[in-house]
C-alpha cells in the first residue's frame, strides 16, 4: 500500500514502478526496441555497434521462437517502437527522478504515458492473438506482455486518485484530516 509521505522503500507500489521504469530504460527501450530500428531485416544484417551482439541474438531467438511479429516488423509495429525510443525512454529518466523525489508534477505525464502504453500494448496484443503474425505461443506471449498493461494501469490509478499523489500527511494535522505539503512534495 502506498503512503505518500513515506520514503520510497516503504512505498512498495512506487518502488515497483521505479523498478519497472528501470527495466524499460536499461533493457527494453534501448536494447530490445532499438535493435528493431537499427536492424531492418533480421534475416540479413551486420551487427551494429549497439546493441551488443549477444543481446541482438537473444531478441532474434525470442522473436523466431515465440513472437513472429517481432521478426516481421511491419510499419505499424516500428511506429510503436519509435514512440518507445523517442518518447518513453526520456520519460523513464524523468519519471524515475520524480518518483524517487516525490514530485507531483509527474502526475499528468504519467497519466499520458500510461494511456499511450496501454493503447500500444492492446494493439500489439490484437496482432499476437488474431493478426497476420499471430503467435503460436499465446499464453507465454500474453504473460510476458502483461506487465506493460498492469503497470500502466496501476500508474494510471495511482496518479488519477489524487491531484498531488506525493502529498505528505502532517502527523500533527492527521487527526483533523488536514494535509500539509512537505519538502519535495509540492512541485
Amino acid at each position: 500500500m502506498n503512503q505518500p509521505g513515506l520514503p520510497l522503500l516503504y512505498r512498495i507500489g512506487d518502488l515497483s514502478v521505479v523498478g519497472f521504469f528501470l527495466v524499460n530504460l536499461l533493457f527494453i527501450t534501448y536494447i530490445v526496441d532499438l535493435e528493431q530500428l537499427v536492424i531492418a531485416d533480421p534475416t540479413h544484417f551486420q551487427y551494429p555497434l549497439w546493441p551488443p551482439s549477444a543481446l541482438i541474438d537473444l531478441v532474434h531467438w525470442y522473436g523466431s521462437s515465440f513472437d513472429p511479429v517481432l521478426m516481421a516488423r511491419p510499419m505499424w509495429w516500428k511506429m510503436t517502437i519509435w514512440i518507445d525510443v523517442l518518447f518513453f525512454g526520456p520519460f523513464y529518466v524523468v519519471a524515475i527522478y520524480a518518483f524517487l523525489s516525490r514530485k507531483n508534477w509527474i502526475r499528468i505525464p504519467a497519466i499520458i504515458y500510461s494511456s499511450v502504453m496501454m493503447t500500444n500494448v492492446t494493439i500489439i496484443l490484437g496482432e499476437e492473438v488474431a493478426g497476420a503474425h499471430a503467435t503460436p505461443h499465446l499464453p507465454l506471449v500474453l504473460a510476458l506482455n502483461a506487465p506493460w498493461l498492469l503497470f500502466p494501469l496501476y500508474i494510471l490509478l495511482r496518479m488519477w486518485s489524487h491531484e498531488r499523489p506525493f502529498i505528505v500527511l502532517e502527523p500533527s494535522l492527521a487527526p483533523l484530516g488536514l494535509l500539509s505539503e512537505a519538502e519535495g512534495a509540492i512541485e
